[in-house]
């Protein structure tokens, strides 16, 4: 058996600012809000959500036998911006890529905490399997799910990253969804939106500036308002972000600097360039080349 106390405390070591462990079960109410959503046609350039659907809703079909989720999370720098800035780029891609980050990070906490020493099944995931994690999260009392969509946590906002780790290994007690801390009447976000994008608690990606910016393209033509890469509109609106406390792992510190890279520092880069400054952010996904179109598209919103 593994106690809960101690895989916290060996995840503050690791540098997770947050971890919280809940029972793997079945999220059938998740499962049926999801299957809604993409028949209304939300999800556009997200198509592969209507995958893997049973395990997206079940954790313990990703690891044989499994009776708990690890989830942690680590917060990262806001950046902030200038209203006309025409070459905006959301906070977390201006640090090294969360993906690996995060996954060794969770090794690191499974070795520590001997979850990696045989006796026991995990896999580590971040963004790596269908899974609902920020709902998981939710089971493990990190926070809730803000009207944006996001996890909001107390201490830390929005601006977190997480990573799972579904394992067959026992505690000896489990952490249960926090019982304060709501949005309560508050639709900052959705007012903030440029593009109406937001409904109740999840997102037209049709409308939404960072699918426009990152993902498949659409046939819709999507405002971008200035986002290259991205997008933190929703979240620079949530008043648990404006007093938030500071992200204290250096491992999710900028890389560079986005108010350094003006519309022409962008349209003169080299590939060359972009690979020796940016490869290991979140921008290799889409690309020099996309970004460039993306600064472009903006443009052509005034």
């Amino acid at each position: 058996m593994f106690y809960l106390e101690h895989i916290k405390d060996v995840a503050r070591k690791v540098g997770f600012d947050l971890c919280g462990v809940t029972e793997c079960r079945r999220l059938e109410d998740d499962a049926h809000f999801l299957r809604q959503w993409i028949a209304e046609g939300n999800a556009t350039s997200l198509a592969y959500l209507a995958r893997n659907e049973e395990v997206r809703a079940d954790a313990s079909r990703l690891v044989e036998g499994a009776r708990s989720v690890i989830v942690c999370a680590a917060a990262y720098r806001r950046q902030r911006y200038a209203d006309d800035c025409c070459t905006k780029i959301a906070s977390y891609a201006c640090a090294a890529d969360y993906h690996s980050v995060m996954r060794d990070m969770l090794h690191a906490l499974c070795r520590a905490a001997g979850l990696a020493d045989g006796q026991v099944r995990y896999r580590v995931f971040t963004d790596s399997a269908p899974i609902f994690e920020k709902r998981y999260a939710v089971e493990a009392g990190l926070g809730w799910i803000g009207r944006h969509s996001l996890l909001i946590t107390p201490d830390y906002g929005s601006y977190v990253v997480l990573g799972e780790i579904v394992t067959d290994a026992v505690f000896d007690r489990y952490d249960t969804p926090l019982t304060a801390g709501t949005c309560g009447v508050c639709r900052r976000c959705v007012e903030a939106c440029p593009n109406q994008a937001i409904a109740e608690r999840h997102i037209d990606t049709r409308r939404c500036i960072s699918c426009a910016t990152i993902e498949h393209k659409s046939e819709l033509r999507t405002p971008l308002h200035g986002w290259i890469f991205g997008c933190d509109e929703c979240q620079n609106a949530c008043p648990y972000n404006h007093s938030c406390g500071e992200y204290a792992n250096s491992r999710l510190s900028p890389l560079f600097s986005p108010h350094a890279l003006d519309t022409a520092s962008w349209l003169a880069m080299s590939k060359a360039d972009f690979d020796a400054q940016l490869r290991t952010t979140p921008l290799l996904r889409s690309g020099l080349e996309r970004i460039k179109e993306n600064i472009v598209l903006s443009e052509l919103d005034d």
